[in-house]
């Protein structure tokens, strides 16, 4: 062969900080070291597989089709590597979750996952439904859990459970004593809401695209525990999973209001770029997820497991 793991190596550092100064000191090697590994890839093979831009590398048409077979074949190399060192194929593993999978369910699959496999390396990044995606496109997360829907079409999306938001107010807000409300009602309260690219407001923007009421949006936060302590501070009403609110719901520092005009259904989805080697790491802990909620019919209703 003409080129080398470690040029591989190199090459896909490169695509993903679009530095090479970045790319190896993420690989712990000198920038000449990490520059003449790529010069020597793109000469023995013929070939540019990136353009300059500014400071910064951007993959050209080329090394975009080979960014996925040669992320493929480094993590087969790893898994190769991990059963020599006799680790049964477990090594690293980068989970991208959502904020209402990663605070409510990821941290705790992650920590029983390594509980069985104390010597994988596991990494979980919690951010909103578009920076995940964006992550999984761009090879940085072998796998993402994320909430609602994804077009992207170099993404696989698998349906996982059921979840629902609810809308939500403080015990003294005047909603809590009906438990329900129609849209004018709803029209005419402020509003305190996830921001734009979440899963959760994506959701609610597509439940009342057919309503249409002119919302008063006092806050858009980036967390669901913003959101929830705003409302019960009474600065306005909030809509986010029934999961995220469950504990709060069986306290009674917040009341449920019940919507019946609105379909606030979505999907917690699997999500993986559709050219990515499932790693033996990867299918365990999907098996995992699964396992958790089987027979369950909404988010909401799983039993979380205790971490010893």
């Amino acid at each position: 062969m003409r080129f080398t793991l470690r040029q591989l190596e190199v090459f896909a550092a490169v695509a993903r900080l679009e530095s090479v100064t970045r790319a190896a000191e993420s690989l712990s090697l000198s920038q000449s070291a990490a520059s003449t590994s790529l010069t020597e890839l793109e000469r023995q093979s013929d070939c540019q597989l990136f353009d300059r831009v500014g400071k910064r590398l951007k993959l050209n048409a080329l090394g975009r089709q080979l960014l996925p077979q040669a992320v493929a074949l480094l993590n087969q190399a790893r898994e190769i590597e991990n059963l020599l060192d006799g680790k049964e194929g477990f090594g690293s593993l980068a989970v991208g979750a959502t904020l209402t999978v990663g605070n409510y369910l990821a941290t705790l699959l992650i920590g029983a996952f390594m509980q069985r496999h104390p010597e994988s390396r596991v990494r979980l990044h919690v951010q909103n439904t578009a920076h995940i995606v964006q992550q999984v496109v761009n090879h940085e997360l072998d796998l993402g859990l994320i909430e609602g829907n994804c077009q992207h079409p170099d993404v696989e999306l698998q349906p996982w459970v059921e979840d629902e938001l609810v809308v939500f107010c403080a015990p003294q807000h005047p909603l809590a004593r009906h438990g329900r409300a129609t849209l004018d009602e709803l029209a005419g309260e402020a509003w305190i809401l996830r921001e734009q690219g979440s899963g959760t407001r994506l959701t609610f923007d597509q439940a009342m695209r057919h309503h249409r009421p002119m919302l008063n949006i006092r806050l858009e936060l980036e967390h669901t525990e913003a959101i929830k302590r705003a409302v019960e501070s009474s600065l306005g009403i909030g809509c986010i999973s029934r999961l995220a609110l469950r504990d709060a719901f069986r306290r009674g520092s917040l009341v449920p209001v019940e919507t019946p005009q609105l379909d606030l259904k979505r999907q917690f989805c699997f999500l993986w770029h559709k050219q990515k080697l499932h790693t033996a790491a990867m299918r365990e802990f999907l098996e995992q997820c699964r396992a958790l909620t089987a027979g369950v019919r909404r988010s909401d209703e799983i039993v979380l497991p205790p971490i010893a």
